[in-house]
């Protein structure tokens, strides 16, 4: 993996979630708010885009709470994050589940570099507000999805009350 510094990473972003990548799955956890998301999410996107037969990115898959609903739903998924711990504990549940979903530990602007419009449909949600630079990260989102694909992003706005419900009372 290319240094962090060269990433548009931030390291104490990514070891807050390797440090709650054992309890991603637990829905009573601290990812409890991305349990109860994802059912709204799943329709969504199924609603907006379809997913069966989609060649899906799910960019900060986190331990893949969307990319194991999308792999169900009928889509091919990557799930892409740079937290290696999450990483790992998306792999091995999926695993667990008997989904075939691709994950890897690669930045979206590595991966955009990589595989230019290749993808259906690229999500990203709650990932934006940990990256130092949101623009760039848009612009390789902007590069992965093809021609007449769809890109879905979701972030909190940077308001105090947004701060205090999101990451104080979530994180």
């Amino acid at each position: 993996m290319p240094e962090l510094a060269t990433l548009n990473a931030d390291p104490a972003e990514l070891g807050k979630f390797d440090a709650i990548a054992h309890d991603w799955w637990n829905p009573a956890g601290p990812s409890r708010p991305l349990h109860e998301l994802n059912p709204a999410r799943l329709a969504y996107l199924e609603r907006i885009t379809g997913l069966a037969g989609r060649t899906v990115v799910d960019v900060g898959c986190g331990g893949g709470i969307l990319s194991e609903a999308m792999a169900r739903a009928g889509a091919s998924v990557l799930g892409i994050d740079l937290a290696p711990a999450v990483i790992e504990v998306a792999r091995t549940h999926a695993a667990g589940a008997g989904l075939e979903i691709a994950y890897r530990s690669v930045s979206a602007e590595a991966l955009a570099a990589e595989r230019p419009r290749d993808f259906d449909l690229v999500t990203c949600m709650e990932m934006l507000e940990h990256v130092p630079d949101p623009a760039g990260a848009l612009a390789a989102l902007a590069a992965l999805v093809r021609p007449g694909g769809d890109v879905v992003v979701s972030t909190l706005n940077r308001t105090w009350q947004s701060f205090l419900v999101a990451i104080v009372g979530a994180e």
